[in-house]
């Protein structure tokens, strides 16, 4: 059975988006570079038709991981998200202690991370060291650069 994959709404519209793109936009691109190509002749020494059928193939390979996705989802609904206990779908602020410098983190399921966002995975070290936690708590994380203390100053939705 497939795993189940956690979104947000936003992550679930953003996903939504980018296999629309990919059905009505970037399939008839491969398919007109595809045309054009079989217009050079000899698909031997081919290379446009070559890179055209790759596209293709990652085209219809990111199509159908979307689908598969879909069809496995588990929405949160961050109306009901409780701000008393870190969860997936809360965004968090935390003091880095050894660095004394503040993080705002949303934890998401790993379909949606984006660090440069701040959206990080609930599966990553320092999503999973700040589940269940509450405010206050002073938590501490292992992560393949050491370990780190992070205090947690607010939770929120």
């Amino acid at each position: 059975m497939a795993k189940q994959t956690v979104l947000t709404s936003e992550g679930l519209k953003k996903l939504e988006e980018e296999l629309d793109e990919l059905k009505s936009v970037k399939r008839r691109e491969v398919a007109e570079k595809i045309k054009v190509a079989l217009g050079y002749g000899d698909l031997s020494e081919n290379s446009e038709y070559d890179e055209a059928k790759n596209e293709q193939g990652l085209i219809e390979a990111r199509i159908a991981e979307i689908e598969a996705t879909l069809k496995n989802v588990k929405i949160i609904d961050e109306d009901n998200l409780s701000t008393e206990h870190v969860q997936l779908g809360n965004t968090v602020t935390v003091k880095d202690i050894d660095e004394d410098e503040i993080l705002v983190l949303h934890i998401v399921g790993s379909k949606e991370v984006d660090v440069d966002a701040g959206k990080i995975s609930d599966e990553s070290p320092i999503g999973k060291a700040l589940i269940g936690h509450s405010k206050g708590d002073v938590v501490d994380v292992e992560a393949p650069a050491g370990t780190f203390k992070f205090e947690i100053i607010d939770i929120g939705k």
